[in-house]
């Protein structure tokens, strides 16, 4: 039995029109779907297959938390997620991957696994900026990442870093371009 046999669906032996499956997705899915995103959870899955006249509709309802390194400290984040989606399953000769959210499976199968589509679910409910609350990251860390980031030309002549002593008196020359403003204030905002 492999480890990912648990989330297969019988899809051609279905006998009634309608079945409800519940997954609970905890560490150790995450740690053997080896995803990029997600790494550690607890999720719980109720899924709802549907048979139409052409086709099956998935429809997952995903609630629960996961946690993912904070993009500042490195800790983990715990983010809590809720989503609804829905997956189309249609029976052909070969399978295939058709527009959004429509599969086609060799009908002599029948039978799709919805283990990564699940995870892909919970990895796009993610937002892309995963960071703690304010104050909560990790000091040490922040820390070394303050005592590393240079914010303007000046705080390194300042500590006597960066730059030689001819680079130094050319920049104090140029003025500071306002687009850099911009974006240190997008960094303060982290």
């Amino acid at each position: 039995m492999g480890k990912f046999d648990p989330y297969e669906i019988d899809l051609r032996g279905m006998n009634a029109d309608t079945c409800d499956y519940a997954f609970l997705l905890d560490h150790q899915f995450f740690a053997e779907i080896d995803g990029p995103e997600v790494r550690k959870g607890k999720v719980q899955v109720e899924l709802n297959v549907r048979k139409t006249s052409h086709a099956f509709e998935l429809n997952f309802l995903l609630d629960g938390v996961v946690w993912v390194p904070c993009d500042r400290c490195l800790d983990d984040v715990e983010l809590p997620l809720s989503s609804t989606d829905k997956l189309t399953v249609k029976l052909g000769s070969d399978y295939a991957e058709e527009g959004d959210n429509l599969i086609v499976i060799p009908e002599e199968e029948g039978v799709i696994n919805v283990a990564w589509y699940m995870y892909e679910f919970i990895a796009l409910t993610i937002p892309m900026k995963h960071v703690h609350a304010p104050g909560e990251c990790n000091e040490e860390m922040s820390s070394k990442l303050n005592k590393y980031l240079r914010m303007t030309p000046e705080e390194d002549q300042e500590t006597g870093e960066g730059e030689d002593k001819e680079d130094s008196e050319e920049g104090a020359d140029k003025a500071i371009d306002p687009r850099w403003s911009e974006l240190r204030k997008i960094l303060d905002n982290n």
